[in-house]
This record gives structure tokens, C-alpha cells and sequence, in this order.
């Protein structure tokens, strides 16, 4: 196919569209002519700075491209890029409509096997099937097979660091520490440590390390903010600094200590080591960080939540297992972190 063209659309959330990053890396190893629209929410486009031949399409989902309507006024904007197909990566309803509407202008159209049904037997109360499902990078690049193109994702290699953003530049000539980022939120109480855990974690972790912590929102900011003006070796990034700040800084981190949300998959974009905390989910889902070690997830005890994962997403979390991931004890985290750093 000389000189192609895709359409892929994966509209959210901030980690699942993290983890297409490694996938197109690898597609453009073996395609390096290939051009790539992919269609987004904007506040996702700093992921894709790294590659020259990406067109990023803004998705307005709150008001132009909002409701049937808007999925009609989207697919009238997007076929007037001359693409030669189209990869969902999202498979959802908004994308399935989408997809339905280039198929009937005979664009070829393919879309991913999500594996809802593995993913019900994992979480399921009764006749479990307690075993690994196909990581979702992998899902990922079955749909550009699908459509034709080569991809071995044993191909992948790292890219070379951006320079680190000026407001942090400081600190690399002010301490000799090893740098330690934490995001210690989650969209999900059942996936997020309870923040007195954390605080001991960073208490802890901060007497020999500089703690970078990361989060999003005005809630999040705001415990972030006590935490940074309790301890002297603790910085919190977010606030006044941008995504895009955020993700040329994770390079320089010597590990990320996340919960199973995107902070970990932005950071395993780098090759740093991760560290996930799990708590009512479970690296099975095929949701863990990319190119991480499995003693990089720390679980629950399985002795005491036997159900675990209850759920995929952390969205419908039986009550009684919200608090699994209390009974990973701080110990367990410095243990690894010492480990590795």
C-alpha cells in the first residue's frame, strides 16, 4: 500500500489512548510512510508529540460532534480527509456508529475484539476463570493486522528524551536524590489507596527520595498541595503545569509508583519502571503498564478478597470489595521500591 492513510479513533479514556502510543511506534517501524488522523478529546494530543506524520482531530464531545447528531456531523468532517481506512479502537457505541457510517461509503472498517466475554468469566462471582487475558496493546494492534499492515510489537523501541521543562530544571542541580514520581489517584475508589496508606508512603519515601506527585482536577490538586508543603522532598507537578510538562518530566523519573490508572501508562511510555497498586481490578484484565515487569503489580490479599478482580474498570465494585486494596500494606510497597531503586 504505498503512501496509506488510517483513520483511528479511540475517544477516551487518557490511559487507554496512552497505550495506542507504543502500538503506532511499532506500525511506523514497519510503515514509515503511513499518515495517521487520529481522532481524540484534545486534552489527549501532548501523548502524541513524538510523531511528525499524526494528524490529531480534536473530538468535541460536549457541544459540535455531542449526540447522534453530532456522531452525523463528525463522520460528514472526517470523510472529506482522503484516508484509505479506518482502525476503532474504542468499540463503543459513539465509534460503532461512526464505523457503520464508512462502511456504507465502502471504507474499510475495522474494529477491536474488546473480549467481553474472557472478561466476564475473569470477574464473575461463580466459575471464575482466574487466568491472563490478552493484554489491550495487543487487541490494539490485531485491528491494524486486520486492515493489512505488518507490526511486531517486539520491535518497539524507546524514543529519546525531550529536554525537561524549565520548571523543574532547578531541581536537577539542587539534589542528587533519585527521583520517584506518585500519582495516587484513580477514577474509582475500588482502584484508588486510601489516602492515609499514601501519605505514610510518601512520609516514608521522601527521607531518601524526591517525590514528584501527579494528579488532575481541583480535588486532586488540593490534597496534592498538603502533601507538598508538609515534606521538604516532595513536589507536586500538578496545577500551573500542563500535560504536556507532565509527560516530558516522567522520562527523567527513575520509577512511577501509580494506581491502576493512567499516570502508570504514561510513564511506561519511557521505559521507567512502574510500580501499579491494585486494589478491586487486577493486572490479568490486560490493563497493566506497558513492558512491566509482574512483580511490578502489587495486589491485594487474595486470601482475604479470593474474588479479586471483581470488575474491569472499577466502575461496578461490589461493596464489599471496595476496600481490597487496603490490605496492601505501605511495607510492601517500600519492599519493591528498594528493589528497584
Amino acid at each position: 500500500m504505498k503512501n496509506p492513510h488510517l483513520l483511528v479513533l479511540r475517544f477516551s479514556a487518557l490511559g487507554d489512548v496512552a497505550m495506542t502510543v507504543p502500538v503506532i511506534r511499532c506500525l511506523y517501524k514497519s510503515q514509515p510512510n503511513l499518515k495517521i488522523t487520529f481522532v481524540s478529546r484534545p486534552y489527549f494530543e501532548p501523548l502524541f508529540a513524538e510523531f511528525e506524520n499524526i494528524n490529531f482531530y480534536p473530538l468535541d464531545i460536549g457541544d459540535r460532534h455531542k449526540g447522534l447528531k453530532g456522531i452525523w456531523t463528525l463522520f460528514k468532517e472526517l470523510k472529506k480527509i482522503p484516508f484509505s481506512g479506518v482502525a476503532d479502537l474504542h468499540g463503543v457505541l459513539r465509534t460503532y456508529l461512526l464505523s457503520f457510517l464508512f462502511t456504507t461509503t465502502f471504507f474499510r472498517v475495522k474494529q477491536i475484539n474488546k473480549g467481553r466475554i474472557e472478561k466476564y468469566q475473569l470477574t464473575r462471582e461463580k466459575n471464575k476463570k482466574f487466568q491472563p487475558l490478552t493484554p489491550t496493546i495487543f487487541r490494539y494492534a490485531d485491528v491494524f493486522r486486520k486492515l493489512g499492515f505488518s507490526i511486531n510489537i517486539e520491535d518497539h523501541e524507546f524514543p529519546d528524551k525531550n529536554p525537561i521543562p524549565e520548571n523543574f530544571t532547578n531541581l536537577c542541580n539542587e539534589t542528587d536524590k533519585k527521583w520517584i514520581g506518585i500519582a495516587p489517584f484513580a477514577s474509582y475508589s475500588g482502584k484508588t489507596y486510601p489516602l492515609d496508606l499514601m501519605q505514610q508512603v510518601i512520609a516514608y519515601l521522601q527521607k531518601d527520595y524526591q517525590i514528584f506527585l501527579f494528579g488532575a482536577g481541583q480535588n486532586e490538586i488540593k490534597k496534592l498541595e498538603v502533601w507538598e508543603k508538609a515534606y521538604s522532598n516532595v513536589v507536586n507537578t500538578s496545577g500551573n503545569t500542563s500535560l504536556r510538562d507532565q509527560i516530558q518530566l516522567m522520562p527523567y523519573l527513575d520509577l512511577m509508583i501509580s494506581m491502576d490508572s493512567a499516570n502508570g501508562h504514561i510513564a511506561s511510555l519511557f521505559g521507567i519502571n512502574v510500580i501499579t497498586i491494585w486494589g478491586a481490578t487486577h493486572p490479568f484484565t490486560g490493563y497493566s503498564p506497558f513492558n512491566q515487569p509482574e512483580k511490578n503489580s502489587i495486589i491485594p490479599d487474595l486470601k482475604k478478597f479470593p474474588k479479586v478482580p471483581v470488575t474491569i474498570y472499577g466502575s461496578k465494585c461490589p461493596k464489599d470489595y471496595v476496600n481490597a486494596i487496603n490490605s496492601i500494606r505501605p511495607e510492601i510497597i517500600f519492599k519493591r521500591v528498594k528493589e528497584i531503586v
